[in-house]
């Protein structure tokens, strides 16, 4: 992973805490990243506002001018699951030979098991713009696209 998608990738975490904080959306049900473009797909019960989505995205960009440090630890599974609970996974499931998780915390933000390379600061992303979205309502997931400006 190039260092552009290190950038990229790790905003889907600043984009997920946004998201989590304006829709209430906890679950990730799948990421894409390629150069400066991602994807963030969450699974949500209804379409959100225009007002909500530009929210999401000035949350994002607040948290990434904030500078915060991520913090990025590796932790026995049990371990992190008694400190993280389900906090820390996503829809698709870790498999259960992984005995010891990477774990990247933006405080009071957003907490993911994770075992991508990540910026160590906020900061170090740059700016994010919410390009597109779209809600499968049949599936119930939100895809919000985004670049990296």
């Amino acid at each position: 992973m190039d260092q552009v998608e290190v950038r990229t990738h790790t905003a889907l975490h600043v984009l997920k805490g946004s998201v989590r904080k304006v829709l209430g959306a906890k679950w990730t049900a799948s990421v894409y990243v390629s150069g400066s473009h991602g994807r963030l797909t969450v699974q949500h019960d209804r379409k959100p506002s225009e007002e909500e989505i530009g929210e999401i995205n000035l949350l994002a960009n607040r948290k990434i001018e904030e500078n915060v440090a991520i913090i990025k630890e590796e932790l026995p599974r049990e371990e992190a699951e008694r400190k993280y609970g389900d906090e820390m996974y996503d829809l698709f499931p870790v498999p259960p030979e992984v005995k010891v998780l990477s774990i990247v915390v933006i405080p009071g933000w957003n907490v993911n098991a994770c075992n991508k390379p990540h910026t160590n600061y906020t900061g170090e992303i740059g700016k994010v713009e919410v390009k597109d979205w779209r809600f499968r309502s049949s599936k119930k997931l939100l895809e919000i696209s985004y670049d990296l400006v």
